[in-house]
Parts: structure tokens; C-alpha cells; sequence
């Protein structure tokens, strides 16, 4: 010990520190890193973030030369220390050695360089793999044989080596992703990749106009009748039938025949030559697929049918669309005329109304994975067909019945508890 100066020892101590933290900075930034900003960065040439990648496609071999070198030159830490503390203290220094030094490497190589690295993880990584990437070339023959001691153990444990997979989003943490965005994502942008994803949980007889409801031509009308409801219709596309909807015949595009309606000489077979073949959609078809299906068979408008081939609907791309960006209007009467404000809060609702647009235009979170209809609530909770005046609480929601009809819920008064 008297050979060797205590100003070399105490400085050799304070780099051997200083490299202790860099090497357990270097481990928290590595592992905290945010895996798809760095695969960005990456992927638009950042010089930093394409060295992190490379390190981190076998994260053994970089734990391995960041703990062997933490390892080294803490123990070189623990012996320099030593020898200070016998030189000032005597024998008593080997008791005092071991509390200070251990508090000194919590705090200055342990717990300050690891919470930098923790909330400046993309800055310490960059920096520290232009140190890395040469030391795990200079260790690498000591490297390999710990990671393979280290691999061998985990493989002996069941443990199987990572593949890139492991990186990959489900469709449900993409959705925690999305909600956690924050303010990097506008709030309207984040409803719709969260509606885009909620897409594989929607099928066509969800959103689907039901037969019921459907607006379309019967050939076995009166001609004049016909003509009046193509003149008169606010839709676009009209689906062609003879007697009864399973009897389809075609799709009819109205903007196609304008010329047509201001003849006065018009016939059912000249309407049937402007029409197109139906497009068929089976139920149970996911919104994500037949937005697909849609687009690869040019088609607008699809009619829903059942595994017996019978009508239960029609469905079109604008249905879809809305279920993404939301209603084309903000104003709630003409957006949704079959759910009308009241002054008292509460809302009429027309029995035949989908669950999942209510939810939509109200906020509310009336359950969806039964019935379809707020007729089909009704009904399940009862398990009869109600008389008018009935009221029954279905969750957070008041329902009151107004009016029955043809064995269907017309009318209700629908209320949240909150404005009870």
C-alpha cells in the first residue's frame, strides 16, 4: 500500500464509480427503451437507434457484457476502497468499508444513474452503445461462453430463447396503446383507431338495416306507386324484389335512370335492365372482413341472408364507415330520428333501434352481446311481451314501455340512473 499513491487509489475509486454507473445506466435504458419509437427511428435512419437495435437482437450477449463489466470494476471498486479505509482507520476499516462503500455505489452507481436512464432512457442508450458494441467485440470469447452457460441453464428450466415475435401488439394491448397515447394522438384520431379496432368484434347483423325496416322495390306494386317511391326516395341504391324480400331480383341505382323517371312511358323491365345482381353478405360476417369484401367486389350495399338463404337485411359501406368516424352529423334528431331528447333528460327511443347506435350517439354502454335491438332487451329481461306502461331497469338505464305493437316494443322512455 505504501507504494502506491492514495491520490491514484482515490482517483482510480471515483472512475471505477463512475464506470459502475455507466454500466447500470446502460442496463435500465437498454431494457426501458420504447421498442417501436427505436424501431422507427431505425427505420428513418438514425445512426443511435440502429446500433441499440442490433445490441438488443440478443439481448443475452448485451446483459452479458454489461454485467461482466458492472461486475469488474465494482469488485476492483470494493477492493481500492479497502485498502483506503485499512490505510486511514487501521483494523477498524475493515468494519467501516463495507457501509460507506455500499452506500456510496447505491447512490451514485446503483439508484441515481438507474432513475436517469429510467426517464431519459433514448439519450443514455444511444450514447452508451458507441461503448458497448467495442467491449462486447473485446469480450466477446467471455461473453459467449456465460451467455451460453446462461442459455443452457435457462433451456434446462424450460425457457426458450426470444424470437421477434415477442414484440408484436395483440389487438388489445394495441388498444392500452392507443388509450395511453395521450396527447400524442387527437382525441377524435384515437376514437377511430380504437373503432377500427373494435371492427373484429362487429358483424354485419349488428349495424344491418333489418328486413322489417328495408326500403326497396316490389315489382308485384303498381306501376304508378313504383314510380312515385323512386322519385320521392332518399336513398341512392334500392334493392328490387317480386312479392317478398327473399325474392330478390337485383339493386337498382337511381342515379342511373334519372333520365328514365322523367319519361312518362316507363315499364317494370326497363327498371330491371338498369338493375345489378344482389350481393349477398352471410350474417356473422366480422365489419373488418366485409369492409374487405366490399372493396374488393366494388359493391356499396349487400344483402344480409341467413344459412337457409333467407333476408334478414341489408347492410352498406356507409353503415361501416359511420361505425369509424362516427355519425356524418352532429345534430342528434336528424343524425338519429329514432332517438329523440326530452326536456326531462330522458330520451323516447323507437323499439327497433340497435343497441350499438344508441350507444354511440348517447355515450351509454347498454350490453350488446345479446340481443341487437332495444325490442330484443326488452324481451330477453322480461321474457314476454310487455304491455304498455311497464318499466323495468336494465344496469344503470330506466326503461319504460309506451308503446306495443304487432308483439314488438314500439316506443319507450329510456332514461341513465344518473338522471333519474
Amino acid at each position: 500500500m505504501s507504494d502506491i499513491p492514495e491520490t491514484f487509489l482515490i482517483t482510480a475509486l471515483v472512475i471505477l464509480i463512475f464506470a459502475s454507473a455507466f454500466f447500470s445506466g446502460s442496463e435500465t435504458g437498454m431494457v426501458a427503451l420504447n421498442r417501436y419509437r427505436l424501431r422507427h427511428l431505425a427505420r428513418h435512419g438514425h445512426k443511435g437507434a440502429r446500433r441499440v437495435e442490433k445490441l438488443l437482437k440478443r439481448m443475452d450477449r448485451l446483459l452479458g457484457v454489461i454485467l461482466i463489466g458492472n461486475n469488474f470494476v465494482n469488485n476492483y471498486a470494493a477492493t481500492i476502497a479497502a485498502l483506503l479505509a485499512l490505510a486511514w482507520f487501521g483494523n477498524a476499516g475493515a468494519a467501516i468499508a463495507p457501509i460507506v462503500f455500499t452506500i456510496v455505489m447505491l447512490v451514485f452507481a446503483e439508484v441515481t444513474p438507474k432513475t436517469y436512464a429510467a426517464r431519459k432512457p433514448e439519450g443514455l442508450a444511444f450514447f452508451a452503445s458507441l461503448i458497448l458494441r467495442p467491449l462486447q467485440v473485446l469480450f466477446a470469447p467471455l461473453v459467449w461462453a456465460v451467455s451460453g452457460i446462461s442459455n443452457g441453464i435457462l433451456r434446462l428450466l424450460g425457457v426458450r430463447e426470444a424470437d421477434d415475435s415477442a414484440d408484436d401488439l395483440s389487438p388489445d394491448e394495441l388498444r392500452t396503446v392507443v388509450n395511453e397515447a395521450g396527447g400524442l394522438i387527437p382525441k377524435r384520431h384515437q376514437k377511430m383507431l380504437l373503432n377500427i379496432l373494435d371492427l373484429e368484434k362487429v358483424t354485419v347483423e349488428d349495424i344491418m338495416i333489418p328486413r322489417s325496416e328495408m326500403v326497396g322495390i316490389d315489382l308485384d306494386d303498381d306501376l304508378n306507386d313504383i314510380i312515385s317511391m323512386l322519385r320521392n326516395s332518399q336513398h341512392t341504391r334500392l334493392p328490387i324484389y317480386r312479392g317478398d324480400p327473399n325474392h330478390m331480383l337485383g339493386v337498382l341505382h337511381l342515379r342511373k335512370i334519372n333520365r328514365l323517371l322523367m319519361r312518362q312511358d316507363i315499364n317494370k323491365a326497363e327498371l330491371m335492365q338498369f338493375s345489378v345482381e344482389p350481393y349477398y353478405v352471410p350474417e356473422g360476417t366480422p365489419l373488418h372482413r366485409q369492409l374487405i369484401n366490399f372493396q374488393n367486389a366494388r359493391r356499396r350495399m349487400g344483402i344480409v341472408v341467413d344459412e337457409y338463404g333467407d333476408v334478414l337485411g341489408l347492410i352498406t359501406l356507409e353503415d361501416i364507415l359511420e361505425e369509424i368516424v362516427g355519425e356524418f352529423t352532429t345534430d342528434l334528431a336528424a343524425s338519429s330520428p329514432d332517438i329523440l331528447p326530452q326536456e326531462d333528460g330522458s330520451y323516447v327511443i323507437d323499439g327497433s333501434t340497435h343497441l350499438r347506435e344508441i350507444n354511440r350517439t348517447l355515450h351509454w354502454e347498454l350490453p350488446t352481446d345479446g340481443p341487437k335491438t332495444l325490442n330484443g332487451l326488452i324481451l330477453e329481461h322480461l321474457q314476454q311481451i310487455p304491455e304498455s306502461n311497464t318499466s323495468l331497469r336494465v344496469g344503470d338505464y330506466l326503461i319504460e314501455v309506451l308503446q306495443v305493437k304487432d308483439n314488438m316494443v314500439k316506443a319507450t322512455r329510456v332514461r341513465h340512473r344518473n338522471q333519474a
